[in-house]
This record gives structure tokens, sequence and C-alpha cells, in this order.
């Protein structure tokens, strides 16, 4: 369901990610992911994620507040609409290309280059301090150029607390939608060439789409102004898993099927390639 730097078991992820044109920020992406982990190392662990962007700042993290179900709101929605048819605090960094930062229950550093976050490490509390394998590190280096990496650093105790993450960003392509959901549980690279077993739901939004489209999201009242200004007010998606297998690697979708409604044109893109919408 993710990537982390040691033993760890990750089920119920919901991914999103949304196409907006922001007031202040233009035309972004959001990004949104959670699951429910299971730290099986022996001390701290993290999640890597990459992000299609080379400008990520702390700025970029929004806070959910005391809305830590917005993901699942989203989830929901899909689901009620298939019934009816069917807080951050900077830490200093020694190195301008790795960024330290507290986020929620993590501690989170950013890098452009992945093989230069381990010079960064001593600046994340030990108890939240994971082991790293250059090799993976490599790995991220090697596939995903002109990416940010994000390292969401927990310690045993905050593992299954954690509210959702929740950024935007400036896309490479913005008419392309990824969430990331590269498979490997165990520190080590993953098998671009392999099936992995998923447990996800794949949500998308945007804000162009017509509208009859897409299942509405309820949102509480009493939601902040400046993160509902990044939420969605339709979303679909779709729920892979039930002992299902797919190519190890992200769901993708463009803008333009996104936009016809069409989720059979969701793509899982790794080492093998192919559409999964379907499955």
């Amino acid at each position: 369901m993710c990537i982390s730097t040691d033993e760890a078991a990750f089920s119920g992820t919901i991914t999103y990610c949304g196409r907006r044109h922001h007031p202040e920020h233009g035309l972004i992406h959001v990004l949104g992911y959670q699951n429910t982990a299971v730290n099986l190392a022996d001390g701290p662990n993290a999640m890597l994620l990459h992000l299609p962007t080379t400008q990520l700042t702390p700025r970029h993290f929004l806070s959910a507040g005391r809305t830590g179900d917005v993901l699942q709101r989203m989830v929901t929605a899909v689901e009620s609409a298939e019934t009816a048819a069917d807080g951050i605090a900077w830490m200093s960094a020694d190195s301008p290309t790795v960024q330290v930062f507290d986020h929620d229950v993590y501690t989170v550093l950013l890098a452009t280059d992945p093989t230069a976050i381990p010079a960064a490490l001593r600046q994340v509390p030990p108890h939240r301090r994971p082991r790293l394998d250059p090799d993976l590190l490599r790995f991220y280096a090697d596939h995903f150029p002109r990416h940010t990496i994000a390292l969401c650093c927990f310690d045993n105790a905050d593992a299954q607390r954690a509210r959702p993450l929740l950024l935007w960003y400036e896309p490479l392509d913005p008419d392309r939608l990824s969430v990331p959901a590269l498979d490997s549980h165990t520190g080590k690279p993953p098998d671009l060439n392999a099936s992995v077993p998923v447990d996800h739901w794949v949500l998308f939004s945007t804000d162009q789409a017509p509208t009859d489209w897409g299942a509405p999201v309820v949102y509480p009242g009493g939601m902040r102004h400046h993160l509902r200004a990044f939420l969605p007010t339709t979303v679909v998606g779709r729920h892979f898993g039930h002992g299902q297998t797919l190519p190890n690697g992200d769901f993708t979708i463009s803008h333009r099927d996104l936009l016809s409604g069409d989720l059979d044109r969701i793509e899982r893109a790794g080492g093998r390639s192919s559409a999964v919408g379907g499955s």
C-alpha cells in the first residue's frame, strides 16, 4: 500500500488527488493520503511518498485540524452514490537540499535529491529516526527525477493516530493526476515487476467537471475556510481490494478521462503499466 523504511503492515489506504484552480496559488494538485499502520520494526519507522513536483515546502502541507475524517467523508460520498446507483513546527536544516519539520505526528523530510536525506536524519528526534537502506534512496533517485520525496517519520505510539496527510503543489503535468501507491514494506526497494495485494480507495476530483459529475462531499459546518478552499465539492473514486492483486505502481488518470467520468481508464503506472480501472 506504500513504501516503508522497515518492516510494517498497512491497510485501509485512502488516496486522493484533486485538480483545482486556487484563488491564490493558481492551478494546483491537492494530495490526500491516509492508512492504518502497524509498525513491525524494532524501532522507529517511516513511509516514503514521491510527489510529481520540484517545489514543495512545509507551507504546502495542510492541517486537517479537527476534520481528521476528511478523506473518509470523500469515500462515504462515493459509496453513497454507488449505493444509490446500485499545525507545523519548524526545525533548522543544515542543508538547503533537505527540509525538516514536524507535521501532525510525523517528522517530515523533503528532498528533491533523496540521497541527501541520510545527512539530515540527525535532526529527527531519536524516537522517530528510522534506519534507511541506501538502495531504497537510490531507487527513488533513479526512478523519480524531478520529484520531491517526502520521508514521514513516526514512532510506534504515533503510527495509528495520524490524521490524513494533506498537501498541495504545482504539478509537473497538470493534466495527469497521480497518487503514490508503490508497495514495499520491508525497507528494501520495491519490485516494479511484481504483482502486489491492494487495499485502496482511489479518489479524484476536478473543479472543471460538469454539474452532474461525481458525488457531493459533505463537510462539517465548522471547517476552516483556509482548508475548505483546497477541497473538492464532488469526487469520484473506486475501491481496489478484496484479495485483488495489481502490478506494482501508482494510480494515475488523465484529466480528459477524469472529466468523462470513465474510471475504467485509471492506470497502474510502474514497471508494468496497465489499465486497472475495470478490474
